[in-house]
């Protein structure tokens, strides 16, 4: 108890408490006595040592004082779309002359080549250097990594605020960007956004105007092969978007991991649409968000189905919950059936036999699939009920 009758009694340290400005650790002996110890190793290690320190030449001139200017404040872009290429120097004049003509200029542009050996870095860098390119930054793999890792280094170093990514052998409408942005601002719900991808030679044909995924555990391209009639110009929730041109909220991509490596190619934005689905993040298909796209330009039929073979079984162990796991088990296993004996019947084929490796390479990694259904499923927010509304007959 302090001694009311001394009015500065109250202002000094109890007995026990540390000094006016020191701190409790620093005033206990055996804080002290470690301090003295360190001194004294501090001392003996100089002792050791003086003969290898030598005074200053004559010739030694201190290095003048620098003045640099005031760090700048830095706004980072709307949107980075991300371009992944591998040997697609043949198709970049039609991308860069469709990014030159966004109507939305708030964008970087990040290109990640996957150890090219034609002149696709070089038109890239000749292209950042125009007055109307954005803002452009180019890496380099020494070694093909595949289009998965691409993306992944390219959102690693993406500034925007959303990550738009973009295949080599599109041309997005001049609107392309402008679409998103408006899309982003009005569904703060939604993490991805679906493009609408056309034929590169018949703009009036469509790829797809959004992912679906069946109940056999089968992805669909919704419209696809369809003639654009303005049947699929509204704007609304879909499964899924299809990588060759959609965005991302950045704090989604991050939350999700980005895309899973192991997958190399092919069904990564479905097993990216499904996690955000499992998440509580919807996708939105922006109708005037077009984008024209060269099919199969990407990748070979034989390269094709082998990742498609085996992503699919891969997607679905990692991603579906077990009760729709066991509904929709006879579909899953039909739908697989299917693959395998239109397969068998064209097994002349490469890419037949290449669908069949895939689907065997896919059952054989299942157990590999397992630990990350574990992390996947226990982070899960959405009930089985909301994600069979999503699945499609």
């Amino acid at each position: 108890m302090s001694d009311r009758s001394d009015p500065h009694a109250a202002d000094r340290p109890s007995e026990g408490s540390p000094s006016p400005g020191r701190h409790a650790v620093s005033e206990d002996p055996t804080y002290s006595r470690l301090r003295e110890r360190e001194r004294v190793v501090m001392r003996h290690n100089i002792a050791l040592h003086l003969d290898a320190f030598a005074p200053a030449s004559k010739a030694f001139r201190p290095r003048s004082s620098r003045r640099h200017p005031p760090l700048q404040p830095h706004r980072p872009p709307f949107f980075s779309v991300i371009v992944p290429n591998y040997n697609g120097g043949r198709h970049l004049p039609d991308l860069l002359e469709a990014l030159a003509r966004q109507r939305f200029q708030d964008f970087e542009l990040v290109f990640v080549d996957d150890a090219s050996q034609d002149d696709s870095v070089a038109q890239v860098e000749a292209f950042g250097g125009r007055p109307d390119a954005p803002r452009t930054r180019i890496l380099v793999h020494r070694s093909n990594r595949g289009f998965v890792a691409s993306a992944n280094l390219g959102a690693d170093v993406a500034e925007g605020r959303v990550l738009a990514l973009l295949n080599n052998d599109t041309a997005p409408d001049p609107e392309w960007l402008a679409a998103l942005a408006r899309a982003v601002c009005a569904h703060p719900e939604a993490g991805l956004f679906a493009s609408k991808l056309v034929l590169f030679d018949e703009p009036h044909r469509l790829h797809t105007t959004g992912d679906l995924l069946g109940r056999d555990g089968l992805p669909r391209n919704r419209g696809v092969w369809e003639w654009d009639r303005g049947q699929y110009d509204r704007e609304l929730a879909v499964f899924g978007a299809c990588g060759g041109a959609m965005a991302v909220r950045r704090e989604v991509w991050q939350a999700l991991g980005g895309f899973d490596e192991d997958l190399w190619m092919y069904l990564e934005d479905v097993d990216l649409s499904f996690r955000a689905q499992l998440l509580g993040w919807s996708t939105v298909y922006v109708p005037d968000a077009r984008v024209r796209h060269r099919l199969g330009s990407s990748g070979g039929d034989e390269l094709s189905s082998y990742y498609v073979g085996r992503n699919t079984i891969w997607v679905l162990a990692k991603n579906m919950p077990a009760r729709l796991l066991v509904r929709h088990l006879p579909a899953i296993v039909g739908g697989q059936l299917r693959i395998a004996w239109e397969a068998l019947r064209h097994l002349r084929g490469r890419a037949a036999r290449a669908r069949l490796r895939g689907q065997l390479a896919g059952l054989l990694g299942v157990p590999r699939m397992l630990a990350k259904r574990r992390q996947i499923q226990a982070r899960r927010l959405r009930p089985d009920e909301e994600i069979e509304r999503l699945l499609v007959d």
